[in-house]
């Protein structure tokens, strides 16, 4: 059976009903009266950032951020593919040149070596017994010839006596003949054998110089082997601070493979990125501004990246000086190059306000207590100053904080 609520209740859970709503809207009355208030109040000037418009130099710049890195340093790599057997540094440390860093396994590299070096040794005596021969070819020739010149001169007298006999009528014509006809074929045989002779000297030239040419790519081949094998003792080339190190003994690096870096961290550069389409503005020579932390730095552009790579083109900078308060290898840094200095442009201090070159809304001081907002125009600038194509004059002052809450407002007044 149900009871009956009494009136009472009835009568509060009525009240509740209709309070609730009602005193939701009580709040959001008294919030917008709050805040009518305070803008009809205006604006305290203490708490805004104002810039006076003037006149001045403006050095047009591309800014970005960049990264301290070491001036200089060498990445030395594997010239083998090896193990790493010892790793005697840790990154941090300080090396000198010629400090050991690691120490491959070079077993393979050494056995390379000496079959080189017996190649070179078995080449050489190749070419040793090719020159013998051919020297002892040419000896045998070179007497061959001279007994031959001799049989010749015998062959001419013959002849020459049988001329004689003949014409004294003691000989015949017919031996005449023949003794003529074995003179004149010794000496085309004569001629038949210096021709040997020179060919076997050009031969001769040819085999040495070939063998020579052997052996000079075999003397090469070791010597390259040589250079690989000292370079596979893994030392330090100049002194600075081991920014890196392979450290894993036993892993299998190969050939052209990363194993240390060295640096030099008394000398720095910044290593920037700038988006391709203002890459044409960063030209090497030209002056630079960098800020690290609260310092600030001169420099100038060294290099720029001839490709984009992923809508940024690299660029770096050298600082002048490259070392200092604030400079530390690794941490970032903003950069500024300048592209181009103009004098008499009007111009207001830079801030967060400002996004790039456009048309902007700003709030102007048009008297002690009133800001006016207008529609000014704004073109390059640099890490200090704003250009200011339009909208504003020499002289006035301008609000550079941030106004969001009052971006509808026409005017604001000042308490």
């Amino acid at each position: 059976m149900d009871k009956e609520i009494p009136a009472e209740i009835r009568r509060r859970r009525r009240m509740l009903r209709i309070g609730i709503p009602v005193a939701g809207a009580l709040l959001t009355i008294a919030g917008l009266l709050l805040v009518m208030h305070r803008f009809a109040d205006g604006i305290d000037p203490a708490t805004l950032d104002f810039s006076r418009t003037e006149t001045g130099t403006l050095e047009s710049a591309v800014s970005s951020d960049g990264r301290i890195v070491p001036a200089y340093e060498e990445v030395i790599v594997s010239p083998v593919g090896s193990r790493i057997r010892e790793i005697f540094c840790h990154e941090g440390d300080s090396v000198e040149a010629g400090t050991p860093l690691l120490r491959l396994d070079l077993a393979s590299t050494e056995d390379e070596y000496r079959r080189l070096a017996d190649e070179l040794a078995m080449k050489q005596n190749q070419l040793h017994q090719a020159d013998l021969s051919g020297e002892t070819r040419i000896s045998d020739l070179e007497m061959q010839i001279k007994t031959k010149e001799m049989a010749v001169d015998r062959l001419h007298a013959d002849y020459q006596n049988e001329r004689r006999l003949d014409s004294i009528g003691s000989g015949t014509g017919e031996r005449v003949l023949q003794a003529r006809l074995a003179w004149q074929t010794g000496i085309l045989e004569l001629d038949q054998m210096r021709r040997q002779l020179s060919n076997e000297r050009r031969i001769q030239q040819a085999a040495s110089s070939t063998g020579r040419i052997e052996e000079n790519i075999s003397r090469r081949n070791l010597a390259q082997a040589g250079r690989t094998l000292e370079e596979a003792h893994i030392l330090a080339p100049h002194s600075g601070t081991l920014t890196f190190i392979v450290s894993s003994i036993g892993a299998t690096v190969g050939q052209g493979e990363r194993l240390a870096v060295v640096s030099d961290l008394s000398h720095l550069k910044i290593s920037g990125e700038a988006p391709e389409g203002l890459a044409d503005r960063i030209a090497v020579g030209a002056p630079a501004k960098v800020r690290a932390g609260k310092y600030e730095y001169d420099g100038t552009v060294t290099h720029t990246g001839s490709q984009s790579k992923s809508g940024v083109v690299p660029f770096t900078v050298r600082l002048q000086p490259d070392h200092g308060p604030g400079l530390r290898a690794g941490i970032s840094a903003r950069v500024s190059v300048i592209h181009d200095v103009r004098s008499d442009v009007v111009r207001i201090r830079n801030a967060s306000y400002y996004r790039g070159p456009g048309k902007y809304r700003l709030f102007v001081r048009t008297s002690a207590n009133r800001l006016e907002a207008r529609d000014v125009t704004l073109g390059d600038s640099n890490p200090r100053w704003v250009e200011v194509t339009s909208g504003l004059s020499p002289g006035e002052e301008v609000v550079i904080s941030d106004m969001k809450p009052y971006e509808g407002r026409s005017s604001i007044r000042l308490r």
